[in-house]
C-alpha cells in the first residue's frame, strides 16, 4: 500500500477512527489495532511474506525473553548471534543470493576455472531491510542490557511492524518507539495538526517534486550514451532531488501519521543538502541507518578510539557496508566507498565535526564562504547520486567521462527538455521553503508562529492544488527496493 494512493487514503481515516473513537482509553485494544493494521499494510503488497516479518518477530521476541532468564555470558552471546544469523540469513537470501553466486562464478572464470550455479528468482520482500535492522536493535540492546525485554507479545508485534515506517524508514530503535506502546496515549490536537503539516509536505516532496525529477532523469539516464555531458549532468542534477524528495518525502508523511497515533519517531532528515562539509551531509541524510551503523557497527569496532589506521578502517566499512545496504549491486559499493574518500580529508585533519549548528544560524542568509561550501559539497554528492542511480559501475563512469569533456558545455538536448526547464522554477520554490523552515523539523513546522493564518492558508492550498495537480500514476518510492 503506496502513501500516494487511494487505499492508504481510505485506510487511515478507517485506522484512525477506530483507534480514536472505538478503542480510545484501551492500550491493548489500541496496541492489537496497530498490529493488525500493519499487517493489513503490508500484506497488501504480498501476503506471502507477513510470515517472515511474523517469524523475525517471533524469533527476536522469544530470544529477547530468553536473554532476560540467561546470566552465562556465553550462552547470552549464542543467543544474539542466533537472532543476528536469523535475521541477517533471510536479508541475504532475499536480497543478496544472485549477487553472490554471480560473483563466485565470474571469479572462478577469472582465474580460468568453470563453475556453474543456478540462480533463483527471488521476490525481495519490500521494506526487509528495514524491520530487519529495526529488530535487531531490540535484541542487541537487550543482550547489552540497556533495554528490558519485553513480556507484552503484541506491543513487541505491533513496534516490528509499525505500519507508518515499515517499509522505509525511520529504522527506529527499541529503546525509542517499543516503551511509548506500554504507555497510555491520548489525543493531542496540536500534534495532530502538525502530524498532517508534515504528511502534506511529504506528499508535495513526493507527489510534486521526486515524481516529476524522476521523469526527467529517467529519460537522460536510460539513453545516456547517446547525450551530451550537459545533457548528463542535468538528468544527475534531477535525480539529486528525485531522491531527496522520495526518500525525504516518505520520512515526513511515515512521522506525520505516527504522530495521529501519538507516536514520536527520530527525525530523518535535516535539510542534508545545505551541508557545508561532506560529513555534515551524513549527519543530515538517513539519520536512522547513519546512526544505526555507528552505535551497532562503527563503535564496537572500535571507533574513534584506536589510532589514525583504526578511525580510517572503520569508517571505510560503515561506508562501504552502507551501500551494500542499499542493494546487491557494485554501483551501491562503489558509491558508499567514494563517499569515504570524500570523508577522509576531514577525518585525517581533525575537521569531522566542524559544522554541528545549523548553516547561517543567525541570520537569514548565509555568507560567502558557506554558499561557497555547499556548492562544493552538493557538487560531490551530485557525484556521487551518479553511481548510485546508474545501472552499471561502466555506465557511471562513461556519464561522468562525458560530463569532464567538452560537451558539457554544449546546450542540454533531450527529450521532453522544455517540460523539464519549465519545472526548474518549483525546485527554485521548492529550494526556498526548505531554507526558510531549515531551523525546524521540518520546513512548514511551526509555521503558524512565522504567519498570520490567511498566509498559512494560502501555503497550505497552494501545496494542496499542487498535489492534486500533479498527482498521476502511483509511483513506488525509491527505497522500497532497499
Amino acid at each position: 500500500m503506496l502513501f500516494n494512493s487511494i487505499d492508504f487514503a481510505i485506510f487511515l481515516p478507517i485506522v484512525f477512527v477506530l483507534y480514536w473513537f472505538v478503542f480510545r482509553n484501551q492500550l491493548k485494544a489500541q496496541n492489537l489495532l496497530i498490529a493488525v493494521a500493519s499487517y493489513v499494510f503490508y500484506g497488501w503488497w504480498d501476503w506471502r511474506f507477513l510470515s517472515l516479518i511474523l517469524f523475525s518477530t517471533f524469533v527476536d521476541f522469544a530470544i529477547g525473553r530468553r536473554l532476560s532468564q540467561q546470566h552465562h555470558k556465553g550462552k547470552r552471546r549464542i543467543l544474539l548471534w542466533l537472532s543476528i544469523s536469523v535475521n541477517l540469513g533471510f536479508l541475504g537470501f532475499f536480497k543478496y543470493y544472485n549477487f553472490f553466486l554471480d560473483n563466485f562464478i565470474a571469479a572462478f572464470s577469472f582465474f580460468g576455472s568453470s563453475l556453474s550455479g543456478r540462480s533463483l528468482n527471488v521476490i525481495l520482500p519490500v521494506g526487509i531491510s528495514f524491520y530487519t535492522f529495526q529488530t535487531m536493535s531490540y535484541t542487541i540492546d537487550v543482550f547489552k542490557k540497556k533495554l528490558e525485554p519485553t513480556k507484552d507479545f503484541i506491543s513487541f508485534a505491533a513496534f516490528v511492524s509499525f505500519f507508518p515506517q515499515l517499509v522505509a524508514g525511520p529504522i527506529e530503535r527499541a529503546t525509542n518507539l517499543l516503551p511509548q506502546f506500554y504507555s497510555k496515549r491520548t489525543f493531542n490536537y496540536s500534534s495532530a495538526v502538525e502530524g498532517l503539516r508534515q504528511i502534506l509536505w511529504g506528499l508535495f516532496k513526493k507527489v510534486v517534486i521526486a515524481d516529476n525529477c524522476a521523469e526527467y532523469a529517467n529519460i537522460i539516464f536510460n539513453n545516456s550514451h547517446e547525450l551530451s555531458g550537459s545533457s548528463l549532468l542535468v538528468g544527475a542534477f534531477f535525480f539529486t532531488f528525485q531522491i531527496y524528495g522520495d526518500f525525504s518525502g516518505y520520512s515526513d508523511i511515515a512521522i506525520g501519521t505516527s504522530r495521529l497515533f501519538g507516536f514520536n519517531l527520530m527525525k530523518n532528515f535535516a535539510f542534508p543538502y545545505f551541508s557545508r562539509d561532506i560529513a555534515e551531509f551524513w549527519r543530515r541524510w538517513h539519520i536512522s541507518l547513519s546512526t544505526w551503523f555507528r552505535d551497532y557497527l562503527y563503535i564496537p569496532l572500535g571507533g574513534s578510539r584506536g589510532g589514525l589506521w583504526t578511525k580510517v578502517r572503520n569508517t571505510f566499512i560503515i561506508f562501504v557496508v552502507s551501500g551494500f545496504w542499499h542493494g546487491a549491486n557494485w554501483t551501491f559499493i562503489v558509491w558508499g566507498a567514494l563517499n569515504a574518500l570524500y570523508f577522509m580529508p576531514l577525518l585525517l585533519r581533525g575537521n569531522n565535526r566542524n559544522n554541528l549548528n545549523v548553516i547561517a544560524e543567525k541570520s537569514f542568509l548565509p555568507s560567502l564562504k558557506e554558499i561557497s561550501q555547499v556548492i562544493f559539497t552538493f557538487s560531490l554528492t551530485v557525484i556521487a547520486w551518479i553511481f548510485f542511480r546508474a545501472d552499471s559501475i561502466f555506465q557511471a563512469l562513461e556519464i561522468l567521462s562525458e560530463i569532464f569533456s567538452n560537451s558539457i558545455l554544449t546546450i542540454p538536448d533531450f527529450d521532453k527538455r522544455h517540460k523539464a526547464f519549465f519545472f526548474l522554477p518549483l525546485i527554485i520554490v521548492f529550494i526556498a521553503i526548505e531554507w526558510i523552515g531549515r531551523r525546524e523539523e521540518f520546513a512548514l513546522s511551526r509555521i503558524e508562529l512565522k504567519w498570520k493564518r490567511p498566509i498559512r492558508y494560502v501555503i497550505y492550498y497552494s501545496i494542496l492544488v499542487a498535489v492534486i495537480t500533479y498527482a498521476g500514476q502511483e509511483q513506488q518510492f525509491i527505497y522500497f527496493q532497499f
